[in-house]
């Protein structure tokens, strides 16, 4: 990552560290990362324009500006709404944002600053004509100084120029078309405005001191009897004058209630000075961070002035919680965990990345709802707030920097090194993250780099524990990340002896992609080529999405043998690629978060004791569409229960204990595989039972002809937010006159918003995929009801009311 320094004093600001403001969480939430107030979300009235002369001049900076179409647009914001089928290329080009805003007189003897989340993927910042800032990449923060330049009372224009043109200096560096994934553009994660003391928290990138500025954690001695938190802060002076401070740190429980607290004297700072003041607090019986029990507490720090008044203040939430990696497997607390996790890419269908902190909070609740402790950021690091879901919900993370099969030359990998750094700063404090991945994905990295890009990790974080790096080659890094495909052999990763812990990062789609899995498949010879791999569409049909579920389970069942301490499938949601027109649907849900067979399969494989979160309920899933013309004789059920029994038409078939084949012998819950007579129609229901008592059901019925349709929308945690750019799925399903779903339907169907503030985004009409059309719904700045209609030809229209509620 590249920060230019002009020759004034307002120099821009590489922001990456412990600092993420209040308006990245929701309302009444505490981020992980550093809250900073006062602080303006620069959300709403924002002007755009692309595909115009980029030779920036006075014309940008008018309110009337008749030669360029600007648009009011609101952030999260992306360039374009790209198809979900790309019938042409994804925008590359050049773009602009601007937004006239003003600053009282009295704040101007402030620090006023402008923080960007994230920018894609070239950026340069002016303000009131002048270029004061440009910064390369698009995954980590960076923050320009505003003070020198304001006009005090009057209005002032920011104007954000962005290209995202192909640039082999900043990573991921690899052309768009020939990437696996797709990076988008535009101001696509929030913006604020900082109005600070000129006695404040400093930022850790701002600070450019490794291991220092911002607000830096560490638990030592961590049992259930004890904790030592220890805080170091950064203060930095930019008064005219010396300054004398004291630092207030106070750590509150989940109720609030103060449990620790300290006061110390910060050394007296002469202008333009900083330094970083050590605090110990002391925690009697700790409630410990755990995916089943994910306990966050609030941490307080106020810079007091001499007079004792606060001029600053961060807030942050933290777990206690201790990390340890062994060849042998990972410990969490002391405990050994096996890590059962997935893989996530950001995007989703039109918007590409800009997602409103609601929609990643809904992606990490599906992770969490399909069984999954542990998710891999691939390939680059995430929004704070997908993190700060995490952190919430119990997911472990491995966090990763921006990179594909691309090695660059010096630039590049000069910003490579630096986005290591970056992100352990912006993301240190976080329980969530147990390792980082430092290393470009399936990449011929040097020895050297690797090398440097380790340790730029145990740099920013030195502490002799809880610190891991890992990459995907079995070189400098703590723990060694490879991918099934990455075998030599059928059985590899089963004799891998050396002492480091290894993990399985991806499985489950290029070994059975490629046809390469070494596993006896030959009960698979009849099937054509499409379905014997991984990569299946919903509307591909059940057989496909059984055989992919099966490819799942057969790769997962068999990672537990030999010393892998844990896998990643590959992946949780399906994704669209700059290689290739089609998407890449080797995910367990589609890229509009449906599931599928597969998604059932590892939901099993938790439980059946709900944890703290209420995931790892009792469950049964019965893997089939009850259709005379697809489902065959055996039929998988899925479940996390002693036993179970399979019924037709009411009419016991069997009831019995788990499978033991080669596809669950290894597994927490094996499947359950039933013989079923031949039926034209029917209703098949599995009776799931726990100490020999009831505990789930599932039912499946063969549908019927089509008769109406039913909405529902997908909520996954998060109320539909106004004012936010907050959007949700809306899901039109096609089902019989007793609401079965028709699988097969593909019906064209048509959405409208009668009544309230919200949009309908992407193609309108959607004919169904396996019975069900996808509407995207984005609430606008008024919350309230939105009425929804669906039509579809020769069936009834269906209502829906969603309820969008304030920020």
């Amino acid at each position: 990552m590249l920060f230019s320094r002009f020759p004034f004093r307002a120099a821009l600001l590489a922001v990456g560290g412990a600092l993420a403001l209040a308006a990245c969480t929701r309302p009444g939430a505490s981020s992980n990362t550093a809250s900073r107030l006062p602080a303006e979300t620069f959300i709403t009235d924002w002007e755009f324009v692309r595909d115009v002369d980029t030779t920036v001049g006075p014309t940008f900076f008018a309110r009337t500006d008749p030669s360029k179409p600007w648009a009011s647009v609101a952030l999260p914001h992306t360039p374009r709404l790209e198809p979900v089928l790309t019938t042409g290329r994804q925008w590359q080009g050049t773009c602009f944002y601007r937004r006239f805003f003003r600053v009282a007189p009295a704040d101007t003897s402030r620090r006023v600053a402008i923080r960007f989340e994230g920018a894609m993927h070239e950026a340069d910042v002016y303000l009131n004509g002048r270029r004061i800032g440009r910064h390369l990449g698009g995954y980590l923060p960076f923050t320009v100084d505003l003070t020198s330049y304001l006009r005090p009372g009057a209005e002032n224009c920011l104007l954000v120029k962005l290209n995202n043109q192909d640039n082999p200096s900043i990573p991921p560096g690899k052309p768009l078309k020939d990437l696996d994934f797709n990076y988008y553009g535009g101001l696509y994660r929030p913006v604020q405005l900082l109005v600070q003391d000129r006695l404040r928290i400093t930022d850790a990138v701002e600070s450019g001191r490794v291991a220092g500025g911002g607000i830096l954690l560490h638990y030592e001695n961590v049992s259930e009897q004890k904790a030592t938190l220890q805080v170091q802060t950064e203060v930095r002076n930019d008064h005219r004058t010396a300054r004398a401070s004291r630092l207030r740190t106070v750590l509150l429980d989940a109720n609030g209630k103060e449990v620790a607290r300290a006061l110390t004297d910060a050394p007296l700072l002469t202008p333009g000075g900083a330094t970083s003041v050590r605090q110990t607090l002391a925690l009697a019986q700790p409630q410990l961070w755990s995916p089943a029990k994910p306990y966050l507490y609030r941490l307080q720090v106020e810079v007091l002035d001499d007079k004792g008044r606060p001029v600053d203040r961060q807030e942050l939430t933290t777990g206690v919680r201790t990390i340890r990696f062994a060849p042998e497997g990972f410990y969490l607390n002391g405990q050994q965990l096996r890590l059962r996790g997935t893989n996530r890419h950001q995007e989703y269908p039109y918007l590409g990345y800009a997602l409103s902190d609601e929609m990643q909070y809904r992606d990490a609740w599906k992770i969490k709802e399909a069984g999954f402790n542990f998710v891999r950021c691939s390939h680059y690091p995430p929004s704070p707030a997908f993190l700060q879901a995490c952190d919430e919900l119990g997911i472990l993370v491995m966090n990763s920097i921006p990179g594909w099969q691309f090695f660059g030359g010096e630039a590049f990998q000069r910003n490579s090194l630096q986005n290591v750094r970056d992100m352990v700063r912006r993301d240190r404090n976080h329980p969530s993250i147990v390792l980082w991945e430092a290393a470009l994905n399936e990449t011929d990295m040097s020895k050297s780099f690797m090398d440097q890009a380790h340790q730029a990790v145990h740099e920013e974080l030195p502490f002799p524990t809880d610190v891991y790096t890992c990459g995907w080659l079995d070189y400098a890094y703590d723990v060694f990340i490879p991918a099934r495909q990455h075998a030599k052999a059928p059985d590899y990763w089963h004799k891998y002896n050396k002492p480091k812990p290894i993990l399985l990062c991806e499985y489950g789609d290029w070994e059975y992609y490629a046809q390469n899995a070494g596993f006896n498949q030959t009960a698979y010879a009849g099937l054509k080529e499409a379905e014997r791999t991984s990569r299946q569409l919903r509307g591909q049909g059940e057989r496909a999405l059984v055989q992919q579920a099966l490819n799942f389970q057969e790769a997962h069942n068999d990672n537990f043998i030999g010393p892998a301490i844990g896998d990643a499938n590959w992946l949780q949601f399906d994704y669209k690629r700059g290689y290739a027109p089609d998407i890449e649907s080797s995910g367990i849900m589609d890229i509009y978060r449906l599931p599928k067979v597969a998604f059932y399969f590892y939901q099993s494989q938790y439980g059946p004791a709900p944890d703290a979160q209420g995931f790892g309920k009792p469950m049964a899933y019965v893997a089939t569409y009850a259709q005379a013309s697809t489902t065959p004789r055996q039929v998988r059920v899925y479940s996390n229960c002693e036993e179970v029994e399979l019924q037709l038409d009411g009419k016991p078939l069997a009831r019995q204990r788990p499978d033991q084949d080669r596809y669950s012998n290894h597994l927490a819950h094996p499947s359950y595989t039933f013989t079923v007579p031949p039926f034209s129609t029917g209703t098949l229901r599995a009776v799931a039972y726990l100490n020999g008592q009831v505990a789930a059901e599932h039912t499946r019925r063969t549908p019927g002809p089509a008769h109406h349709v039913q909405l529902t929308f997908d909520r996954s945690g998060r109320e539909l937010t106004a004012g936010r750019q907050d959007a949700v799925f809306v899901y039109a399903t096609v089902v019989d006159a007793e609401g079965t779903p028709v699988p097969d339907a593909a019906t064209p169907i048509r959405f409208a918003v009668t009544s309230g503030d919200a949009e309908l985004l992407g193609d309108n009409p959607v004919a169904a995929e396996a019975g069900i059309a996808t509407a995207l719904l984005r609430a606008g700045r008024t919350p309230g009801t939105v009425q929804l209609t669906a039509t579809a030809e020769g069936l009834p229209a269906a209502t829906l009311s969603v309820r969008s509620v304030k920020p």
